[in-house]
């Protein structure tokens, strides 16, 4: 696993995350898991262009690859009365993990491809409202209602970005998204440091925002022009494969987007296509780019 490969996502182990184990052909973590009847198989992949033990490697080493260490509540704590009472159906918060080792030295190729390859990891997760992706709360916990029609693992678009950056970079945003679309001082790497994001205006043409966006950015979607925020998702950038050439996001998202075989994608964390008359560009509002140039090998 340390080549260059074409691969689309990876699967969790059912009790820890040993490793982000990478597989091709888009075949969904939760069918591999058996989270998940469904038999979706992705048209989309990724072709990283950094050795993927670079990448990844140290989630088999860390508290990053265990996936009972996605909250500051003790994981024993995750389903007492007291987290039932204070936290409701987000269930407990996200931790703040720490910078990587090395960040410091790592390359703005490197940090922009480690966020989309932790990011694919949780393939296969459903739509929720958690906090965190690996909460599955009982039967009987209070619940936010979505199209899934139960309760169980899984993470909304906003909570899924700031997991994402959190998880692969200590870089830790609000799960809000309203307030996450306007977050220009986010907290990270780790503790006791402060990443600058930068707004950019979605452009005027689709071409031309696909040529502005770099991979990792952060686009903000409203529904009806102008209602307030609604929805963010991950631009994956020219490591993204797709059959028609349609410029790939990787996102948590309810139902009612096709691949390009005209399948529809299941809700939930998936890879989607960006196409210049979906919904995604025409109600785009802006970008937040968390990761520049200037964070290259100066570790902020």
């Amino acid at each position: 696993m340390t080549g260059t490969r074409v691969l689309s996502f990876a699967l969790r182990g059912a009790w820890a995350l040993a490793y982000w184990l990478l597989i091709v052909g888009g075949v969904s973590a939760g069918e591999q898991t058996g989270r998940t009847t469904s038999t979706y198989q992705s048209p989309y992949s990724v072709q990283f262009t950094l050795p993927l033990d670079d990448l990844i490697g140290d989630l088999k080493r860390t508290i990053r690859g265990d996936y009972r260490q996605e909250s500051s509540i003790p994981f024993p704590e995750w389903y007492t009365p007291e987290v039932r009472s204070r936290y409701g159906v987000w269930g407990p918060p996200i931790r703040h993990y720490p910078a990587p080792e090395g960040l410091d030295r790592k390359s703005l190729a490197w940090m922009q491809q480690r966020v989309i390859a932790v990011a694919a990891g949780f393939q296969g997760h459903g739509y929720q409202h958690h906090h965190v992706p690996d909460w599955d709360p009982p039967a009987g916990w209070p619940w936010k209602e979505v199209k899934a029609g139960h309760n169980g693992k899984g993470v909304d678009c906003s909570n899924f970005t700031a997991f994402v950056y959190n998880l692969a970079l200590g870089i830790k945003m609000t799960g809000a998204v309203e307030e996450q679309s306007k977050e220009l001082r986010i907290e990270g790497p780790g503790t006791g440091r402060v990443t600058m994001a930068r707004r950019i205006e979605k452009p005027s043409s689709y071409d031309e925002l696909a040529k502005t966006l770099q991979t990792g950015d952060l686009l903000f979607v409203h529904p009806n022009s102008g209602r307030g925020i609604s929805h963010v998702v991950l631009w994956v950038g020219p490591i993204g494969r797709s059959p028609d050439g349609a410029p790939l996001v990787i996102d948590s998202h309810g139902e009612g987007v096709e691949d390009s075989r005209g399948t529809p994608i299941p809700a939930g964390v998936h890879l989607r296509p960006y196409r210049d008359k979906s919904w995604y560009f025409r109600e785009t509002s802006h970008v937040l780019r968390i990761l520049n140039d200037s964070d290259a090998s100066t570790g902020r």
